[in-house]
């Protein structure tokens, strides 16, 4: 009797195999010949040599189909074992605007107007600027473009990147070593990346380099090939840090630059190195600007009214 072994890989078993192995259970009903034993992360599989290869396949197709779904559920996986292609199964056709397929599942999509012109923007300029309030979506929907781009292999990299400029607070004084002071800063784009890849993969993802996530200053000196590139909170740069991060754009790579002009927390007297950039560069060929507002606020609807008043407040008669 031969014998094959798969073992998973940046996939939680729990997930795959299906609460109570309900998932292993439909596999046996469809390779009935073969024996199946899962335990842990592995599966061993006992039966003749060419069943063993067509369960192989199989097994491969439903990896693919969970590699882009982030779900697994019976339904889709008897459209998986029944297909005769991978044409067959592939629904993700019928996704429409879906950017990424999240975490168990969730669709992930520009949601306004000007999100989607965010996308088609990113579509076809190499270098973007998403300029708006907080709230309109513009980290999250650039962290979405970057996780497809990846799992499509159009890049083979993220690199997420901040300022790591105190907001009224004081870096120094928080507890910790230089990544446990500076996490703080780089945790939404932690929360935005953790909705849309599942915990093994993307811890698997930052521990081999394939995302990055670091403050401004470790971009110093990198030409950043394959990538796509965010750079956050860009209303915090200055000309020089602006200039530096925008000159690091290596062979095949995406460049996304976003920021809120009126949520500035440099010193006074320094230039922002976004208002800057959005001068200088607004005629460059390949540059993408476009600007969000209170319109486009996705969080709670109290944001939307919140950053009204303020504006209010703040624009001179």
């Amino acid at each position: 009797m031969n014998e094959l072994i798969i073992e998973l890989s940046e996939i939680n078993p729990r997930d795959f195999f299906g609460e109570q192995n309900a998932h292993i259970e439909l596999l046996k009903k469809y390779f009935p010949k073969l024996k199946i034993v899962a335990r842990g992360n592995k599966l061993r599989i006992y039966g003749d040599e060419e069943m063993l290869e067509e369960f192989d396949k199989r097994f491969n197709m439903l990896i693919d189909h969970y590699g882009k779904f982030n779900k697994l559920d019976e339904n889709s996986m008897e459209r998986v074992l029944t297909s005769e292609s991978r044409d067959d199964y592939d629904t993700s056709s019928e996704s429409g605007e879906v950017l990424v397929h999240g975490v168990s599942g969730r669709l992930i999509k520009a949601q306004t107007a000007n999100q989607r012109r965010l996308v088609e923007l990113m579509k076809k300029n190499d270098m973007v600027f998403a300029i708006g309030p907080a709230g309109t979506g513009k980290t999250y929907t650039g962290v979405a473009l970057a996780v497809k781009a990846l799992k499509e292999k159009q890049v083979r990299r993220i690199i997420l990147t901040r300022p790591a400029v105190e907001a009224g607070e004081n870096l120094g004084f928080l507890p910790g070593d230089l990544k446990e002071k500076l996490d703080p800063y780089m945790q939404p784009l932690y929360d935005a990346l953790r909705d849309m890849i599942p915990h093994e993969k993307l811890e698997s993802f930052i521990e081999k380099g394939t995302i990055q996530i670091a403050p401004l200053a470790f971009m110093r000196g990198r030409t950043l090939d394959n990538a796509f590139v965010i750079l956050d909170e860009a209303q915090n740069t200055t000309h020089a840090q602006m200039k530096m991060f925008l000159t690091r754009m290596g062979k095949n790579a995406k460049f996304m630059v976003t920021g809120d002009p009126g949520q500035i927390d440099l010193p006074q007297r320094i230039v922002s190195g976004l208002k800057e950039a959005i001068l200088v560069l607004q005629d460059v060929p390949g540059v993408g600007i476009i600007h969000l507002d209170d319109k486009d606020v996705i969080r709670h609807k109290l944001v939307k009214q919140i950053i009204a008043a303020y504006k209010r407040i703040e624009t001179p008669d």
